[in-house]
């Protein structure tokens, strides 16, 4: 039993050696997260437990000589790239064998300097080798030291791989905050298109008041304003104005006015669009109305629909104010024929005016017929009577002697 004692203590010693200079040495690998300092640290850690003066580490993270890195203390500089080039290629030779993770006594093919290797990996695409010279002593590397060496390498793996890990990590980090920045621009810049959108839409939408529907029909559909030139087309027309309108204007005074006139335009503009008619112009009293439905009786017809629709609607309105204003009377003139419909633009050294309407015999002709009714009466050309002989009867109610027409003009009524 007493001959076994000083093996034992010599274990026990061997232990604890073993587990100090492991303890030592991972407290530096852990202690950073630099891939070059781990290695920095390992290689000097390892070479001072073993009394080593000469070692090195390469790691090849990629197939080119550039990319591969090299630390190393105690080899001569012009010894470094000769170094270089035998770990590149033991790397390659040792990569996927059962040498890997094995020391290597007086490998083949280095410097006669280097006294053992013992080959890495991290993962396929990262080898390394841990290349180490004599011991000041002069004594060989044991067995004891190899379980050492290969059990430190195996910690200094895990180092690395956190190394990596938290580089990747970095990387992510720098690549997020970049797309966060950029989404952050984007942002900023999609907030400023949507405020400049939000104020067109409110331009937009205020200045739809004072357009035509047919013109905002037309921009909408073609996107362009080359369609909008004056050309002639067949059109029909309802110009209809308030019966004594200046007579009332004195009586009641022009506010007054201003609300019935509102008031009573409101209710036609349903009658008119229903019937798909598009005011084009307004004055004080009266209301020119375009029709421009591609077959001829059917704007005819949506013309005097309209027409007794606001009849019928004037008389409404009428009863409502019964006892507050005398009722009104609106006449009615309508025609169909060519006109010229499109824009008007009129320049002058204070800037430019654009107006969409229409004009020509056809317009002209329905103000005059409509200044011959009377008593809310509807008045058609001989045309228009033609087109909706269908749709509804009408009667001659005889040739009138127009102003600024020629020729007397037959004028029908709706019976």
């Amino acid at each position: 039993m007493e001959s076994n004692r000083p093996d034992s203590a010599s274990e026990l010693d061997r232990r604890i050696y073993h587990l100090k200079t492991l303890y030592d040495v991972s407290s530096e690998l852990f202690s950073s997260i630099d891939f070059d300092t781990i290695l920095r640290n390992f290689l000097l850690m390892s070479m001072g437990n073993f009394g080593i003066s000469k070692g090195a580490v390469f790691v090849q993270k990629s197939d080119d000589f550039d990319g591969a890195r090299l630390i190393s203390f105690g080899f001569d500089d012009e010894n470094i790239d000769a170094l270089k080039e035998s770990s590149l290629r033991m790397t390659k030779i040792l990569a996927g064998t059962s040498d890997s993770g094995s020391v290597m006594l007086a490998p083949e093919g280095f410097l006669s300097e280097v006294a053992a290797l013992l080959p890495f990996g991290l993962a396929d695409e990262c080898q390394g080798l841990l290349i180490l010279g004599d011991k000041l002593t002069g004594v060989a590397i044991t067995e004891d030291d190899k379980e050492l060496l290969i059990t430190l390498v195996n910690n200094l793996v895990v180092a690395l791989r956190n190394a990596c890990s938290f580089e990747r990590i970095s990387r992510l980090n720098v690549e997020l905050q970049a797309k966060n920045e950029e989404l952050e621009t984007t942002l900023s810049e999609l907030k400023a298109a949507l405020r400049k959108v939000e104020i067109l839409e409110s331009i937009k939408s205020n200045l739809c008041k004072f357009v035509p529907t047919t013109l905002k029909r037309i921009i909408e559909d073609t996107g362009t304003t080359l369609c909008l030139d004056p050309k002639e087309c067949d059109v029909s027309v309802m110009f209809l104005d308030i019966e004594g309108y200046t007579k009332i204007t004195e009586q009641i005074g022009a506010a007054a006015v201003n609300d019935l006139v509102e008031r009573y335009f409101s209710v036609f503009m349903d009658a008119i669009y229903t019937n798909n008619g598009d005011v084009l112009e307004t004055s004080g009293d009266g209301l020119l109305v375009v029709f421009f439905s591609a077959d001829e009786r059917t704007k005819a017809g949506e013309a005097v629909r309209a027409a007794l629709m606001i009849r019928e609607q004037t008389s409404k309105v009428n009863e409502t104010y019964r006892g507050r204003y005398q009722p009104l009377c609106i006449n009615i003139g309508i025609t169909s024929g060519p006109a010229v419909v499109g824009t008007n633009k009129f320049e002058s050294y204070t800037g430019v005016r654009w107006t969409y309407t229409t004009h020509g015999a056809t317009v002209n002709l329905a103000a005059h017929i409509c200044s011959q009714a009377r008593g809310g009466a509807v008045f058609l050309c001989k045309e228009t009577a033609q087109r909706v002989k269908d749709f509804c009867r009408t009667t001659s109610m005889g040739t009138f002697a127009l102003k600024n027409i020629q020729e007397p003009v037959e004028i029908f009524g709706i019976t």
